[in-house]
């Protein structure tokens, strides 16, 4: 329970379907005040607050379980390290990995519940095999199967999806309304929950040691100084500091970030376009399909952002390779139609038609007009 208006929505239907359910919102910090406020719809103390009087209309327990210990090691600890990796991370896929369909799942099922419902617009189906497959929502534009993509096989068989084939949100809406529901006009939650005023590069500034150095060309001209190279993201324009134009007046993008060195390299767009990358932390929302696990190409449409339309492509396992830092085999990717903006740390999520296959953390990108240093 959220505290959102989707959840509460997901409980009611859970409640009607005849299950015993109980209401659990994740308390997320020891100092909610960190957290965003003004109906955002996460974790607030005001988001709690509604998440219980909802839990009273639908006259069912409500429980909050302190998770903010956990949130900040695998969450706030991880957005952190990435940043500083010169890597941009999606801080939901991991709190959906490891707080509320981890943490929140496991112990769920310790207590003696068969399953989690959450409010997300996805579907979870059973194929001719009895093994669980998550797809899509019936409706494309509230699909929210992407930032799910990092649950597994075995989580997929304690998850319910209530919400997963309502055709818009307008009739969620609608139906929170008519049972009461004080959520029902509640702004959909949007940025990142522990950034309270939503200045990023700001409150990176206060957990990085950030140092000012060079923007250069990609031929390693100095064009510009950076506030600390860690606070930049690939495919970035806005506040870049160049102190000379491009050659052909056009503007400059954010091409690579090198912590190491405290360097960022910018240049033109075309060279922002990617054809080839590879990826760790390889997960399979289900049973991966049999080419991946021959090693084989196998086609697949690729997502890299929960918004993004998914773009043709092949994907192979790498399992001849030596394995990747987190233990599982490196994911290659190349695209049909190159993609602009891809940034190394980013999520990339992998559907055959409505089926998410699996995800992969992007660790390189290869673009055909600039290689960034470590690609391969």
């Amino acid at each position: 329970m959220s505290g959102g208006v989707d959840s509460a929505v997901a409980a009611a239907r859970a409640v009607d379907a005849g299950h015993e359910v109980v209401g659990v919102h994740l308390a997320l910090s020891r100092m909610p005040g960190t957290l965003r406020t003004g109906s955002r719809g996460c974790c607030t103390i005001e988001d709690s607050s509604d998440a219980w009087r909802a839990c009273e209309t639908l006259g069912i327990p409500f429980y909050v379980w302190d998770f903010s210990e956990r949130f900040k090691a695998d969450v706030v600890d991880d957005f952190i390290a990435e940043y500083a990796a010169g890597r941009t991370p999606n801080p939901c896929m991991r709190c959906n990995e490891k707080i509320k369909f981890e943490a929140l799942l496991d112990k769920a099922i310790a207590l003696g519940f068969d399953a989690v419902a959450t409010g997300h617009y996805a579907t979870v189906l059973t194929d001719e095999h009895g093994d669980r497959q998550l797809h899509r929502a019936a409706t494309w534009t509230k699909d929210q199967s992407y930032v799910l993509g990092v649950l597994t096989h075995e989580q997929l068989r304690h998850c319910w999806f209530p919400l997963g084939e309502t055709p818009s949100k307008e009739l969620v809406r609608a139906e929170a309304a008519e049972r009461g529901l004080t959520v029902a006009k509640k702004p959909d939650s949007h940025d990142i929950c522990f950034i309270p005023d939503g200045d990023t590069r700001g409150w990176l500034a206060e957990q990085i040691d950030l140092h000012d150095g060079p923007i250069v060309d990609p031929e390693g001209e100095t064009i510009g100084e950076h506030g600390g190279s860690q606070a930049y993201t690939v495919g970035q324009r806005r506040g870049l500091q160049l102190g000379r134009p491009a050659p052909d007046g056009k503007p400059r993008y954010v091409l690579e970030v090198r912590p190491k060195e405290n360097t960022v390299v910018a240049g033109p767009k075309e060279m922002l376009e990617i054809d080839r990358l590879t990826g760790i932390r390889l997960s399979w929302a289900g049973e991966p399909v049999a080419e991946a696990v021959a090693g084989a190409w196998f086609d697949v449409d690729l997502q890299i952002r929960a918004h993004a339309d998914p773009v043709p492509a092949r994907a192979r396992v790498e399992a001849e390779e030596p394995e990747t830092e987190d233990g599982a085999p490196r994911l290659v990717v190349e695209l049909v139609e190159p993609l602009t903006g891809v940034a190394p740390g980013q999520t990339a999520v992998m559907y055959q038609d409505t089926r998410v296959l699996g995800q992969s953390t992007i660790d390189t990108a290869r673009s055909r007009h600039y290689e960034p240093v470590g690609a391969d």
